[in-house]
Order: structure tokens, then sequence, then C-alpha cells
């Protein structure tokens, strides 16, 4: 009988980790190997130029164009849109045959939705919390809920 093995990956919208569990008793060891980072800056570096103007259709007057992006927020769903690539990449090699995400709310709304399909029919339990700073040796305790390690 093939073992069953579930990916738990642990996240936010500037950070993730991927764990795997290879069947009860066997622990958590690092899915692979690198953990990611993306630089976030403030929203106020990131949109630091300024406005366009526009010129209406009558009179002279022109008005300035306030963007209606939070760049920093931006950043941070473009992170969980590569996080989730690299999941829906995984789950095409069969990888893993389960899968947990661990993240913020919004990150796991952004992540969830990011989902091929196939990757999606293969989650077991999302915990909506950020754990990225939880070290490997203390995650059990967070995740004895959803899953025997």
């Amino acid at each position: 009988m093939k073992k069953k093995v579930t990916w738990i990956i642990v996240a936010d919208g500037s950070r993730a980790r991927f764990l795997a569990n290879d069947g009860p008793g066997k622990g958590l060891r690092a899915a692979i190997a690198q953990e990611f980072h993306h630089e976030t800056p403030p929203t106020r570096e990131l949109g630091t130029e300024k406005p366009g103007r526009t010129a209406p259709s009558v009179g002279t007057n022109r008005s300035a164009l306030q963007p209606h992006v939070d760049w920093h927020q931006f950043e941070k769903d473009k992170f969980s849109q590569e996080m989730a690539n690299l999941l829906n990449s995984a789950a095409e090699k069969k990888s893993f045959d389960n899968l947990i995400i661990v993240a913020p709310p919004r990150t796991l709304g952004t992540l969830r939705s990011a989902l091929s399909t196939h990757t999606s029919e293969r989650i077991r339990a999302e915990i909506a919390k950020d754990l990225t700073q939880v070290p490997l040796q203390d995650m059990p305790e967070h995740l004895k809920e959803v899953i025997a390690l």
C-alpha cells in the first residue's frame, strides 16, 4: 500500500514554508528545502510616483487621478499566487496526497482562490492563523487538531 503524504503550507503574505508528513508517528519534515521570503515594502514606498492627471471633456480644469490600489496588499497577493502556483505544480507531479493550509484569513482566501481544482480536491484542513514564526519543533502542537503526527 502506498504511503499517504500530506503537505502543510504555513504562509502569510510575505513568508512561506512547506512541510510534509508521511503518516501517523512520522513527524514533520521539510517538503521543500527552502523557505520563501518576499519583500513587501509599505505602500508609501511602492506608489511614490505622482498620480496621473486628466482633463474633463468640458472646461479647462484638470484633476489628479488617485490610484485605487493598495500596493502593499498587491505584493502580498502576488506572493500568495506564486505559492499557489508552486502547490499546483506539485499536485500535478503527485508530490502529495493531502494538503493542509495554515495562513491568516486574507492569505488563506487568496491561496484558496488561486489553487487549481486538482489541488483543491486534496485540501483536508485549513487553519486561519499566522504560524510563520512558529519553530518546526513546536508546529505539531498547533496542528494536532487536523493531523496525527
